[in-house]
């Protein structure tokens, strides 16, 4: 059976366990990273000597990075309604993907570490400011392309780019800041939390 290693406040952890409840894949989860120090254990490191979760068990194959994570399962376990197998197809998926681990999530580093964990850190108010309007930038792209684009980031159905956007889009709401009206944003948030595996892993009041 397929092993999922990490802990359930994880935003990327949850990705993984997201997409298992669209796929209907069946898996034993090992809790790891509620002690950040049994990260760095021998064990752990053997598995992923970036001392982070999730990481994935599955026979023989061990894999980290959450969105190779997601590109792997869906390849392997009858996703291709959600990460097709046509190039033209599959392109904007990985785009938004990619978008999602370099653009968005740079943007929102600092103020969530601020706001949220109350790191000791980032307590600059000028960085601080700094850091919320550029994920208010970000945000306000994913807006501009939604009132374009349709239902979801990749075209009018759902798809894998989906889970890691929308897990990133509960994060901004989750976040105590003033946000701005994005109207496109709001209704995607709403249509995602129509699925299951969202209320499940992504809206269920973590951040």
């Amino acid at each position: 059976m397929l092993k999922v290693l990490g802990r359930t406040s994880s935003i990327n952890v949850r990705k993984v366990l997201w997409l298992c409840s669209e796929l209907d894949l069946a898996y034993e989860l090992e809790p790891w990273g509620e002690d950040p120090q049994s990260l760095h254990s021998v064990e752990f490191m053997a598995l992923n000597p970036n001392a982070m979760v999730p990481v994935i068990i599955d026979d023989d194959l061990v894999l980290w990075e959450s969105n190779a994570i997601l590109r792997y399962l869906a390849n392997s376990y009858g996703g291709d309604w959600l990460y097709p197998e046509n190039p033209r197809a599959r392109a904007p998926v990985d785009q938004w993907m990619d978008w999602q681990a370099t653009e968005l999530n740079t943007s929102w580093r600092y103020a969530f570490m601020s706001l949220v964990r109350n790191s000791p850190a980032h307590q600059d108010p000028r960085l601080l400011a700094a850091a919320v309007k550029g994920w208010t930038h970000t945000m306000n792209i994913l807006d501009q392309h939604l009132q374009k684009n349709g239902r979801y980031v990749a075209g009018r159905n759902f798809s894998l780019a989906d889970i890691p956007v929308g897990l990133a889009v509960n994060r901004w709401f989750e976040t105590p800041l003033e946000h701005p009206t994005f109207p496109a944003v709001q209704t995607y948030y709403e249509r995602l939390t129509e699925r299951e595996g969202y209320t499940t892993w992504g809206r269920n009041g973590k951040p």
